[in-house]
């Protein structure tokens, strides 16, 4: 009864309004990613179904080469009755909630030779409601994105028109200050965030090119007008010659306190510090700022001194806790290497201790470690952050046997052992996390922490400067010139023959934390090789996670992975409860909204180049079956990990048996015959 009363409920809920939706990147300006809706449960899931589906036309319009460096990483918005996202060339397409139609479309006409160095990537747009403006005033609702050619956009959010009075005619060109390393090097791939009237943006340069690389400047806009409010290096350049300590991932905004969090990188180069002496504050920081002013209130400190692109990779996420105390706000900060700092919202200060623990040294010539890293007490890693020869992995005794020579070979002292040159340096977790730009998601009420995680090793080697004109990196391999450093670098998966990673699975797992307790409630495995394997072989290893999650009130966890499919897992448990088809992998953000009185889940669904998946330009939503529907057949056994490979070896088994069949009649008549 209670039940039936409580949907009945939901439903006059969703239905009071035309759309309830996410007017955030993360969900809310602190990036919970938490939904407090609940039409969609742990019992009911199972019945979702596909309920529009939308392509950006890139795959048709975009030449080979360009698709092939996308990476569709966008989470929409649902603002103004309309679901308004950008895809990796920048164009902002607004779409009906209900239906997935077009609305409108705004194309900022990036130049196809940019040749981003990160890849052609847009991870969100933002809203701004300007409530000085009149109703129905024009540019009284924005939309703010930043672009791959460094320029940041405000569009009318019920026209997608450029704001006139923004800027030059709705855009505004930042300036990198130096000649830049072609025009790639410097690009802006997170959505900017607005408090306190002004628009604030970093941006996105490319690693290990050069010591002196543009700076990573936090920059500030009037959010009316677009004239520069103010500016903020998070490097101290004070003694040190380095450049970008910049803010690539997703910022947040407590607008209650004026405070704006920035999640900073290491700085330029990323594996050779001997021209930055000391800690490089503010590099790899949390770091609080007044919005409307830009001036410093508190930064806290992840890596010392890094020399393993440990960036801090994900948006601060702004939770309340309730301690034995009481009710305390703080900032959740996760990081590559798996850890959890929880941080006092005013201060800075951690909630509970972090402890200074010595670390491996021994660095190249030139290189200056801090001799300790700051290690949280209380909060469990969500990875593991060593693996040794005898955990090698294979799915034989002879690529199991190459694993174990892998891992064997080069430094591999644990967590933080330094770059080296030879056989390298073993680094896990990889630099690609651990915790990656997706972020947390935070669930207010249980005061539970879910995070999508990566477990798999970079082999990471220095090459002395006289070998580096002449080097000739290994196939699969990245190459830094680090020009200005007396060491190149090469940074390559350390993976088997066959092509897997070295290490145990999972290699990619969803990770649930109570963190109050202190303790780790559950794992699940996150995805299958089916996108990469051959033949489609869905092998259950979970697959590395660079995207996030989204955490619903129905106590359903919803996420993409590597293989096509949108998955849903029960909040308590972590069972996997559903997978719905996508047309290539999701390596987005999920987000969910109410609209006509039903609830969707929507993702981007347009595969990541740099993981190796195929590559699309769909958006998918998918909501509950309506009385007189049901998911089909081919959604229930086919559309499942592993169906299309089991129904193909069932197909290829029938095919055999009538072979052989007609095979055997055909002698049997002949031998009848004669």
């Amino acid at each position: 009864m209670r039940n039936w009363i409580g949907g009945i409920l939901a439903l006059v809920v969703l239905s009071a309004v035309p759309a309830l939706g996410w007017e955030h990147w993360g969900g809310d300006r602190g990036g919970s990613r938490f939904a407090p809706l609940e039409q969609i449960t742990s019992d009911n899931v199972g019945r979702l179904i596909e309920a529009w589906r939308f392509q950006t036309g890139d795959l048709l319009r975009r030449t080979p080469a360009q698709m092939a460096r996308t990476k569709f990483e966008a989470t929409p918005l649902l603002v103004e009755d309309s679901l308004i996202f950008c895809t990796p060339f920048n164009e902002v397409i607004a779409l009906e909630p209900a239906s997935g139609r077009q609305k409108w479309r705004f194309d900022p006409r990036v130049a196809p030779d940019v040749r981003p160095a990160n890849r052609w990537v847009c991870r969100g747009v933002t809203y701004w409601r300007d409530d000085r403006a009149a109703s129905g005033a024009t540019c009284r609702s924005r939309i703010f994105m930043g672009t791959n050619d460094a320029r940041i956009v405000a569009l009318d959010a019920a026209t997608g028109l450029p704001c006139a009075d923004f800027g030059a005619q709705g855009e505004v060109k930042l300036d990198p200050g130096m000649p830049l390393d072609g025009p790639g090097e410097f690009q802006i791939t997170s959505p900017p965030v607005v408090g306190r009237d002004v628009v604030v943006l970093g941006s996105a340069l490319a690693d290990n090119r050069r010591v002196s690389a543009p700076k990573g400047t936090v920059r500030a806009f009037d959010v009316r007008s677009g004239a520069p409010r103010w500016s903020w290096d998070p490097l101290v350049h004070d003694g040190i010659e380095a450049g970008h300590a910049n803010v690539w991932a997703p910022m947040s905004v407590d607008d209650e306190r004026g405070l704006l969090f920035l999640p900073t990188s290491s700085p330029s180069p990323d594996f050779w510090g001997g021209k930055r002496p000391g800690n490089n504050a503010h590099a790899n920081s949390v770091v609080a700022l007044k919005i409307d002013t830009g001036e410093l209130v508190w930064s806290f400190q992840t890596v010392h001194h890094d020399v393993w692109d440990y960036d801090v990779p994900a948006q601060p996420t702004l939770a309340r806790i309730d301690l034995a105390s009481g009710p305390r706000d703080v900032v959740i900060q996760a990081t590559k290497q798996g850890f959890l700092f929880v941080l006092d919202r005013s201060s800075g200060t951690p909630i509970w201790p972090v402890e200074e623990r010595a670390v491996p040294q021994g660095g190249v010539e030139g290189e200056a470690l801090s001799p300790t890293q700051p290690f949280p007490t209380h909060l469990p890693t969500l990875v593991p952050q060593r693996v040794t020869p005898d955990e090698a992995f294979g799915v034989t005794f002879w690529d199991r046997g190459k694993c174990r020579d892998e891992l064997a070979s080069g430094r591999n002292e644990g967590l933080y052992t330094p770059p080296a040159t030879g056989g390298g340096t073993l680094l896990f977790p990889m630099t690609g996390g651990g915790v990656n730009w997706g972020g947390v998601a935070f669930d207010p009420v249980r005061q539970v922490l879910y995070a999508n995680t990566s477990r798999a090793v970079h082999r990471v080697t220095l090459i002395p400067r006289a070998e580096a004109q002449n080097y000739r990196p290994p196939a699969g391999a990245d190459f830094g010139a680090q020009r200005g450093a007396p060491f190149a670098m090469t940074r390559a998966l350390v993976t088997s023959p066959l092509g897997m990673p070295c290490n145990k699975p999972p290699w990619g797992a969803m990770v649930a934390v109570d963190l109050k307790a202190g303790k780790v409630l559950w794992e699940s495995k996150v995805g299958t090789s089916e996108d990469t394997a051959p033949l489609g072989l869905a092998l259950a290893t979970g697959m590395p996670l660079v995207n996030g999650l989204l955490a619903t009130r129905g106590g359903v966890i919803f996420t993409g992975a590597m293989d096509a499919y949108l998955r849903a897992y029960d909040a308590k448990t972590g069972a996997e409860l559903w997978q719905g088809r996508l047309p290539v992998p999701g390596v987005a953000n999920p987000m969910t909204y109410a609209a006509n009185g039903e609830q969707y889940v929507v993702i981007a669904a347009g595969g990541h180049s740099e993981v190796g998946t195929s590559i699309g330009d769909s958006v998918v939503a998918f909501r509950l079956a309506r009385d007189g529907e049901a998911p089909s057949l081919r959604s229930l056994y086919i559309d499942r990990p592993g169906g299309r490979f089991r129904a193909g070896a069932i197909v290829l088994g029938a095919l055999l048996v009538l072979s052989l069949a007609f095979v055997l009649a055909w002698r049997v008549r002949r031998k009848a015959r004669a």
